[in-house]
């Protein structure tokens, strides 16, 4: 089969390449500039922007499958994220209409963030609250691409905080378990959904085969619950460092989030905590019921926390990170 992956640069697109050109599929990666850690035997490296139909139309042309996991995370104008993760969807559509016959599934990237936080696992059933521009955004893309179910074979997946090797996004916190420390936030404990990124790489390609996900939005997550301090806990056992518990108070966070924002407006410079982050360390929590992929599409996230984390270590080392 010839599958489409946008984003395939990414943390998630660079596993889920490597996946689909072992199971034997052609892969027709779509990034914004050449990448040397794509070129694998069975890909086709095509350079081009989700936001423009042409360049998704012929990239999408003769594909069976297509992943969109092409998206952005940061922007400092909200407009932004809707034109990017929510209108590329639409295009992305278009071209699997008028381009692409033979599809028989497109999986779309959603997020836990279109859900909004919460202490209490959310279903997919349940409305979207998302808290952030880039919650919103992935919000609206995910009803576009539901939109037009009844046109094309489409689904979602819906992963929360991925873990991994190639992660740079929780970065942040493993240094701060490197420097000994395990920092928690007052208001109690705050539970975290998680998912290994080569499970979330299984978990989209089973959206891909399995003909029950047609239609549908899927959480993938890990049944192992967690948090943040134990998070941090875990990377200091994988280091070999004693961690100490700190609890931060929530103003401190958003007083040193704001002082980073007026910091980064004046000299461009983006520091590790800023108003997002500080909003996603401060909620009540971030859980998913991962149920009904396991009911509907057999799908178990089976790695545990200890493992990605120590993989996670491994990599980071690797590349001078850590």
């Amino acid at each position: 089969m010839r599958a489409l992956v946008t984003g395939a640069a990414g943390f998630l697109g660079r596993a889920l390449v490597r996946d689909l050109l072992a199971r034997g599929d052609e892969v027709v990666a779509l990034v914004r500039s050449p990448s040397p850690a794509l070129g694998r035997a069975g890909m086709r490296l095509r350079i081009g922007d989700v936001t423009r139909a042409d360049d998704l139309r012929a990239a999408v042309e003769g594909c069976d499958l297509a992943f969109h996991l092409a998206g952005v995370r940061r922007a400092t104008d909200p407009a932004e994220f809707l034109r990017v993760n929510a209108e590329s969807t639409r295009l992305l559509c278009e071209a699997c209409l008028s381009g692409a016959p033979r599809l028989s599934r497109l999986v779309l990237a959603g997020s836990l963030a279109a859900s909004g936080p919460s202490a209490t696992p959310r279903r997919e059933s349940d409305s979207f609250s998302p808290v952030e521009a880039y919650g919103a955004s992935k919000a609206e893309a995910e009803r576009i691409a539901l939109s037009y179910a009844g046109r094309l074979p489409v689904t979602v997946g819906r992963p929360p905080r991925i873990l991994g090797p190639g992660d740079r996004e929780n970065l942040f916190f493993f240094r701060i378990a490197r420097a000994g420390l395990a920092v928690g936030f007052t208001g109690g404990i705050r539970p975290l959904s998680w998912i290994d990124v080569d499970d979330c790489s299984r978990g989209f390609i089973a959206l891909a085969d399995r003909p029950e996900a047609v239609g549908e939005a899927f959480f993938l997550a890990s049944p192992e619950v967690t948090d943040a301090v134990a998070i941090q806990l875990e990377v200091a056992r994988s280091l070999g460092v004693k961690a100490r518990r700190v609890t931060v108070p929530g103003w401190l966070v958003r007083g040193v989030a704001e002082a980073g924002e007026a910091l980064r407006a004046v000299t461009g410079r983006r520091l590790p905590l800023n108003r997002k982050l500080a909003r996603q360390v401060l909620a009540p929590g971030w859980v998913a019921n991962p149920a009904k992929a396991r009911e509907r599409l057999g799908f178990v996230a089976g790695t545990s926390l200890a493992d990605s984390v120590r993989r996670s270590v491994e990599w980071y080392r690797s590349e001078g990170l850590l």
